[in-house]
């Protein structure tokens, strides 16, 4: 399910023509780097891998759509910031990709 919705993000990012292609390749890296990150992560902690995929992928959809609503890209965002909350310690490299994703996505809907 979660490599599912990892196609999707990439998929989303693929299809999004406002975005520029050098940031959209960054962002098509951080996914593929998150992918093995949430795959490990799944191993422990299922249902936070999952909600870390989807926010991921709920984050995309806002920041790339015709039109993006800035409060539901804000909501979103922190939504998946949120998301990997208590994994600093244990899973710093998972942190920073998500942060650094969150990041792009943000700049991209402004």
């Amino acid at each position: 399910m979660i490599d599912d919705t990892i196609q999707k993000i990439e998929a989303q990012l693929q299809s999004a023509e406002a975005i520029p292609a050098a940031r959209r390749r960054e962002l098509l890296e951080l996914v593929a780097k998150l992918k093995s990150e949430v795959s490990t992560l799944s191993q422990t902690h299922g249902d936070e891998a999952q909600s870390i995929a989807g926010f991921t992928q709920v984050s995309a959809h806002e920041a790339t759509r015709g039109t993006p609503n800035p409060e539901l890209l804000g909501l979103s965002l922190r939504g998946l910031r949120s998301s990997v909350d208590g994994f600093e310690e244990t899973h710093p490299k998972l942190v920073q990709i998500v942060n650094s994703i969150s990041n792009t996505l943000s700049n991209l809907g402004i």
